[in-house]
């Protein structure tokens, strides 16, 4: 499991799960989105008229096989792109309707995205990485943000590489950047697009743990996976095939591994 100090904190949400703005009543809702994409073979529906509700501190895994239509929903859900129709509400935004700028900052302060490559910038250090979404947002006072990043990059047992460039450390390393990164502006919800794919096996069940523990602390998480055993350890399985939920199961209190300190020597 990642080390956790007693300086090291994460707040947790503190609002109530109830009646939104728009008359939803579950953090993440999705009404009847379709997504149809203009190939040159023609029009290639990815979505379609697609309802998912997910609620506050569910940890849900998004499981199907290429092509059927899972990180089309991710990006219905996160704002990276936009439904052909439908709505797509979560909390109290309507995110189908936002501009891009104002996309931008919506998602920043409210989702905490990991992808299965990192997307770490290369030319800024791993504190600087972590630092950017709160510049970007400007959701911390400036002389705040160094050490809210470095208690995160202490969450996951990156401190004492905060001066290095992502690029000298390793695959293992740069991903607990990007998660450390995910929660610089306290999101309620994290999306994770195949966040272990480029993991070995221990790393990747020390990822795991850590989305366990963030939704013990309140978070929303969907994690795209097509690990199996990770997909049935969650509280909640929701399988898509050509761009249609097939199968929405729960299965109960997610699995956590037993804590392991020796699990993050990578």
């Amino acid at each position: 499991m990642f080390g956790r100090s007693k300086r090291a904190k994460i707040v947790t949400p503190t609002s109530n799960p109830g009646a939104y703005r728009f008359g939803n009543q579950r953090l993440i809702e999705l009404r009847t989105v379709t997504k149809a994409y203009e190939t040159a073979a023609g029009p290639f529906v990815a979505l379609k008229h697609i309802d998912l509700e997910v609620d506050r501190g569910e940890f849900v895994a998004v499981v199907g096989k290429s092509g059927s239509g899972k990180s089309t929903l991710i990006n219905m859900i996160t704002g990276i792109d936009r439904p052909s129709s439908g709505e797509v509400l979560i909390g109290d935004t309507a995110v189908h309707t936002l501009s891009e700028g104002q996309m931008a900052v919506w998602r920043g302060r409210h989702v905490g995205v990991i992808f299965q490559f990192f997307q770490l910038l290369p030319t800024l250090t791993v504190l600087e990485n972590v630092m950017l979404p709160m510049d970007f947002c400007n959701t911390y006072p400036a002389r705040e943000r160094p050490e809210r990043a470095m208690a995160l990059l202490e969450e996951v047992d990156m401190v004492d590489h905060a001066d290095k460039l992502p690029s000298a450390t390793s695959g293992g390393q740069q991903q607990r950047v990007a998660i450390a990164r995910a929660l610089a502006n306290d999101p309620a919800m994290i999306v994770a697009d195949e966040p272990t794919g480029n993991l070995d096996s221990r790393t990747a069940e020390a990822v795991f743990s850590l989305f366990g523990r963030l939704v013990d602390e309140g978070k929303t998480v969907l994690m795209v996976t097509h690990d199996d055993d990770l997909a049935h350890r969650v509280s909640r399985t929701v399988t898509i095939a050509d761009g249609l939920i097939v199968s929405d199961t729960g299965h109960g209190s997610a699995t956590m591994p037993q804590p392991v300190a020796e699990q993050m020597a990578v």
